[in-house]
């Protein structure tokens, strides 16, 4: 059975390295892989997005709309902009942070906040303060790894040795602030998850 994960932010985010520690992550769990990456202006301010599928044998790395187990997005309005993508059925994990894209700073479109947290709260999305939290651990920069651990912990893939894929892809003297970002992103969801039931 093969499953689809797609990661949706902004340029600067971090969004791809999560992608690359997941897509390694898998692949050493004995999965067959496929990801694509697509850049918008990445740089910062663009749209940029991920598509990672892992199963016994994966043929194509393209996600089709409807086709996503999960949507995890590093931005808030990103979430809805991707979620003609997601199964039905399929989860959300959104980060609750906003960076304002490009068309956003040139005054090309509007920052609706209140309809899209009213939107994401419809859509029964995990809402995380990624941001928050990344701060308190002391890097703002980890963000992206918190929201790497939740993904983990709500797609069942606690199994996978993601310390040792942190040490072995982050360098030296951010690995032990990763690894707590990682946990800290796994409790997240736990929480959530006991306060939805």
């Amino acid at each position: 059975m093969t499953k689809s994960i797609l990661l949706v932010g902004v340029g600067g985010q971090g969004t791809i390295l999560a992608s690359k520690l997941l897509t390694t992550g898998l692949m050493e769990a004995g999965y067959d892989v496929k990801m694509s990456e697509i850049h918008g202006m990445s740089q910062r301010g663009g749209s940029v997005s991920s598509q990672v599928r892992y199963g016994k044998q994966v043929y194509s790395p393209v996600i089709e709309i409807g086709g996503a187990d999960i949507l995890v997005s590093f931005e808030k309005m990103e979430a809805l902009r991707w979620l003609n993508y997601l199964k039905p059925e399929g989860k959300i994990v959104a980060n609750n942070y906003r960076m304002d894209s490009m068309p956003i700073l040139t005054g090309k479109a509007e920052y609706k906040e209140k309809e899209i947290e009213a939107e994401l709260e419809r859509l029964d999305a995990t809402i995380l303060n990624a941001a928050d939290k990344a701060v308190e651990l002391g890097n703002a920069k980890v963000m992206n790894i918190i929201l790497l651990g939740a993904l983990a912990k709500s797609m069942n893939l606690e199994e996978i040795d993601w310390e040792k894929i942190i040490r072995d892809n982050v360098k030296e003297k951010f690995v032990d602030i990763n690894i707590k970002a990682f946990k800290e992103g796994m409790e997240l969801v736990s929480k959530e998850a006991v306060a939805a039931n």
